[in-house]
């Protein structure tokens, strides 16, 4: 089975988030394939196989399936358009039906994909005081104008708003304990975000529920966000850019454009690399 290691969200020429895509006839057994995504050892593998006028998707990190993963499909965007041509792609997931582009101008890679629709709710106290003691912050470091939230656009992430960027920077936690956390809440991830201006935010994506200590760039996390800056009224002007995975030394860049109609569809794009080994 051929696997291709392709980095989403990158900066240039370096940083994004390795996944991995395969790209078969027939999607093999789920057993199957997450054994390939555990060898792989990236936080998603992507597998599509010819479905109608579209692809049917699965994603597996190295221990579960995931509804919906955003830079595997960046990913799996850029390894379509290189075997079949610049196009939007239709792709069936589990739960829903999404579309991604992919375009090459040169040697760049570009790739844009909408969501599945968005939703967001408060996040329960009890959840959140959990959340603050895993990560070893305080009410205080909280940013009161990013109220903490389930957010939700095809996966299902709390997301917390931090007062600072130094805040951000020295995120720690245990990786069983915030395994144990995210399982026990249905969570995939847990969303840090600190707001530089409307407009720009710097995040980080724990990943425990996956095995996965950090990605350093979450596309489905970003979408969901788009959401539920929407839902909150935030001045985003139509559009935000992330800056993730600098403090693990990944620099990503991923960008969303959201719509004004609520729970609708955001789009998140960015540039994609073909990885020569794994980094």
């Amino acid at each position: 089975m051929h696997v291709q290691r392709i980095a989403a969200f990158a900066d240039g020429e370096r940083g994004g988030n390795p996944a991995g895509v395969v790209i078969v006839d027939v999607l093999p057994e789920p057993g199957e394939m997450q054994h390939v995504a555990a060898e792989v050892g990236f936080s998603e593998t992507a597998f599509a196989a010819p479905q109608g006028t579209g692809w049917r998707v699965r994603y597996f990190a190295p221990t579960m399936e995931v509804p919906f993963c955003g830079h595997a499909t960046i990913a799996l965007g850029a390894a379509l358009a290189l075997r079949f041509g610049d196009g939007q792609f239709t792709l069936q997931l589990n739960d829903a039906t999404i579309t991604v582009e992919g375009r090459r101008d040169g040697d760049t890679i570009t790739a844009a994909l909408q969501s599945p629709p968005t939703w967001s709710a408060p996040a329960p106290a009890e959840l959140v005081a959990q959340a603050l003691d895993l990560f070893g912050y305080h009410t205080g470091d909280l940013d009161p104008t990013l109220p903490p939230a389930l957010i939700n656009a095809g996966a299902q992430h709390l997301v917390l708003g931090l007062r600072s960027r130094e805040l951000l920077a020295a995120m720690r936690y245990e990786l069983e304990a915030g395994r144990a956390l995210m399982q026990a809440a249905g969570l995939v991830t847990v969303l840090l975000a600190f707001a530089e201006t409307s407009r720009r935010f710097h995040t980080r994506n724990p990943f425990a529920s996956g095995g996965v200590y950090e990605d350093p760039a979450t596309g489905a996390a970003t979408a969901a966000l788009g959401g539920y800056l929407r839902d909150l009224g935030w001045p985003h002007g139509g559009a935000i850019e992330i800056v993730q995975g600098e403090d693990m030394g990944r620099r990503s860049l991923l960008y969303a454009q959201i719509p004004p109609i609520p729970g609708s569809s955001i789009r998140v794009s960015g540039t994609a690399r073909l990885m020569e080994h794994q980094e």
